[in-house]
């Protein structure tokens, strides 16, 4: 008996170290990315940096409103095109496809996320920059080169379609049958099921699962990088350049770190890109909560 309470103790130890060291490692990047923005900070107020949207380091200028502007204009689009297929491609493997090919289906989505982002990026600059510029563009009556914040929402959602619909698939698989036959008993199709009953028993699941899908969207670096333009403007239109956070950061650390405070600017990218991840998973977790409190 004594041994086994002794196993108890050293599982719940053990536990709570890995859950402290895992809390440390947050805060030493914060603790970090803090550090090393405070020389900014202490150069300019946060409310000049965050409203600026001019990117002049030469001249001491550290504007961040278009950078993150050009990132929140490539996650909502990324959002809006992936989600409404990513749900109606799950319902179809769960509810509709055989299981011949459902287990057909699910192991490519799995290889697509197994894919490099360097290649989602080649394919966006070979395919979905010409087709922008060449085609959409010009047949909308737009003058554009495809190297857009429409190009890089497009890339992104196709890069987090893979992981939304492997989750759908396993929440909607775990609604019960009986719930189903009851709908359909009581002379509902298979459709009104779905909808009326299937989805809203899954909402706070595929929520996660667009939460997840757009936490990865944000830290996108490669692909976003090499078709959106990097032009430090505020896109006003889907076919404007952009210039995201991520792709700052990649494209501009290690060089010229002679000039004043470039260095603690780009920390302070990072440390505002955390944040904004950050507080949106926390906003979501709160809606999540919500929702599962009302359907229980």
């Amino acid at each position: 008996m004594n041994w086994r309470l002794l196993k108890d103790k050293i599982a719940r130890f053990s536990s709570i170290t890995l859950l402290v060291l895992a809390l440390a490692v947050i805060v030493a990047i914060v603790a970090g990315l803090v550090g090393k923005s405070t020389p900014l900070l202490q150069a300019e107020s946060l409310v000049d940096i965050l409203s600026d949207s001019v990117w002049s380091p030469m001249k001491g200028r550290f504007g961040f409103l278009s950078f993150i502007l050009g990132t929140v204009w490539v996650t909502l689009i990324a959002l809006i095109v992936a989600t409404p297929l990513c749900v109606l491609a799950s319902i179809y493997l769960v509810e509709y496809a055989s299981d011949r090919l459902r287990n057909m289906v699910l192991p490519l989505v799995n290889v697509l996320a197994a894919i490099p982002p360097v290649l989602y990026g080649v394919w966006g600059v070979l395919f979905v920059v010409p087709l922008l510029g060449n085609y959409i563009a010009p047949f909308l009556g737009i003058d554009s080169s495809g190297f857009s914040v429409f190009a890089g929402g497009l890339v992104l959602a196709v890069m987090i379609f893979p992981i939304m619909v492997s989750i759908m698939v396993e929440v909607l698989s775990t609604i019960p049958k009986e719930l189903k036959d009851a709908s359909l008993s009581l002379g509902a199709t298979q459709w009104e099921t779905i909808t009326k009953v299937v989805l809203q028993k899954a909402k706070p699941g595929l929520i996660a699962a667009a939460v997840l899908g757009i936490s990865r969207a944000f830290g996108e670096t490669v692909a976003v990088l090499m078709v959106c333009g990097n032009i430090p403007q505020i896109p006003k239109s889907l076919f404007d350049a952009g210039y995201p956070l991520p792709a700052l950061i990649a494209n501009n650390f290690g060089e010229m770190m002679s000039i004043p405070l470039y260095d603690s600017a780009l920390m302070f990218a990072a440390l505002l890109l955390f944040v904004i991840i950050f507080g949106f998973n926390l906003l979501s977790r709160i809606i999540l909560n919500r929702l599962e409190e009302k359907a229980a």
